[in-house]
């Protein structure tokens, strides 16, 4: 076996050429594979990152018994919040995690009544988590100081016709299932580009929902934040060892809508790939069988030294393993000098943000990841197709007459 890996070391490097161009169009493959991975990730995180962001994080911790009410957004103070934020910033994959009081309520005016979600925030902390206090339009963002005032977002402000300054009535339950009402100061306005969203959900300081709703130094959620999507069960994982009486779920749970987008688009991409590879495939298998015709006479002359059919067809299929591996090796650097280069500099989708609504979510550059998440079963498909397109060719070799094949011009 020794004696074929050396000849076929050094046939795929006699005829330089022709290897070089099927390792490069081998390592292009790859390369261009992990470069669509790294970019499909580098639009989850910038599409689905934000909207886990806007919706309410990556993962909430609420009180025992909250799952089962959930439709309704029960107000259950958290035992101890400040333990289940220090459980989940003490993992590294964490950005940041804050308190929140989160109920159900209307907005009126006289435009009518709205149904939208109401939620307590400390502003200062989740500026640099949740995206909604970036993208203030119009007036300022919230204090925590701030009393009697709210922030709302667009699509809300023009269905309501309202501006900075105008006055809303505020309409919510208390931790007591009291309806408290209270006109509200529209201190500012967030315009992420997606009206739908933008009317869900309106946000006040954390101490103004406290004394709003009997909920005095309480909170009802710890909304956590990660680096990244799909980091969720890792984290959970660490935080479940640390807290007990609480309920910790990804966002998965309470959006399952978007988990279903994020799943199906992994799907979609998948399918992609395979078609690539498989194009791949074919044009690797065009190019074996022409080196084929190119080396007839030297198949001639192997067979003329006495080497069987067998022989000469697994000499050609040891040559289309090495040089599958070799196409993997060079995928892999460039794949990775690509990605390397494009999360340092970007890429700039603004232009693409108004195609369609969840484009909005793109807020400046897409950063693609290394593209390794797949890198495994990718480089494997690569070097197996490249072994498998060498049968055909190894076969057709095998079979040539020796005779025949020395006299070939």
């Amino acid at each position: 076996m020794q004696l074929y890996l050396r000849l076929a070391w050094r046939n795929i490097w006699r005829h330089r050429r022709r290897t070089i161009i099927i390792v490069l169009a081998m390592s292009l493959t790859l390369a261009l594979m992990m470069f669509y991975d790294g970019l499909m990730n580098g639009f989850t995180d910038a599409i689905y990152g934000n909207a886990v962001k806007v919706l309410g994080g990556n993962i909430q911790v609420h009180a025992v018994g909250y799952r089962d009410q959930a439709n309704s957004t029960p107000l259950l103070p958290l035992v101890d919040p400040q333990a289940a934020i220090k459980a989940a910033e003490a993992n590294p994959l964490t950005l940041g995690a804050v308190q929140r009081i989160n109920t159900g309520g209307l907005v009126t005016n006289h435009e009518g009544a709205f149904a939208v979600g109401i939620t307590g925030v400390e502003p200062e902390t989740e500026l640099n988590l949740n995206i909604i206090g970036q993208f203030v339009k119009a007036g300022r963002n919230l204090s925590s100081a701030d009393l009697d005032n709210i922030l709302i977002g667009k699509g809300l402000a023009d269905a309501m016709n309202v501006q900075v300054g105008d006055r809303i009535t505020l309409v919510g339950r208390s931790q007591h299932e009291q309806m408290r009402q209270r006109t509200m100061t529209v201190v500012g306005i967030f315009d992420l580009g997606m009206a739908d969203i933008e009317k869900q959900t309106v946000y006040i300081s954390l101490g103004e929902a406290q004394s709003l709703y009997d909920l005095n130094g309480q909170s009802t959620e710890v909304a956590v934040f990660l680096k990244r999507i799909g980091q969720e069960n890792a984290v959970i994982g660490s935080m479940k060892s640390k807290l007990t009486g609480v309920e910790i779920e990804s966002f998965e749970a309470n959006y399952p809508d978007l988990a279903s987008a994020i799943n199906t688009k992994g799907g979609v991409m998948n399918i992609f790939s395979v078609v690539i590879i498989g194009i791949a495939g074919v044009g690797i298998l065009n190019l074996l069988l022409m080196a084929i015709y190119e080396r007839t006479r030297e198949i001639g002359m192997l067979g003329a030294m006495g080497l069987k059919p067998a022989q000469i067809s697994l000499l050609f299929i040891l040559e289309g393993i090495m040089i599958g591996l070799v196409g993997v090796a060079a995928g892999i650097v460039l794949g990775l000098a690509l990605n390397g280069l494009l999360m340092k500099v970007g890429l700039d989708f603004g232009s693409l943000s108004s195609v369609t609504s969840y484009m909005a979510l793109i807020k400046g550059k897409v950063y693609p990841t290394w593209g390794t998440e797949k890198l495994l079963m990718r480089a494997s498909v690569v070097a197996i197709i490249s072994a498998l397109a060498s049968v055909i060719p190894a076969i057709e070799a095998g079979r040539r007459e020796p005779a025949e094949a020395l006299h070939y011009v």
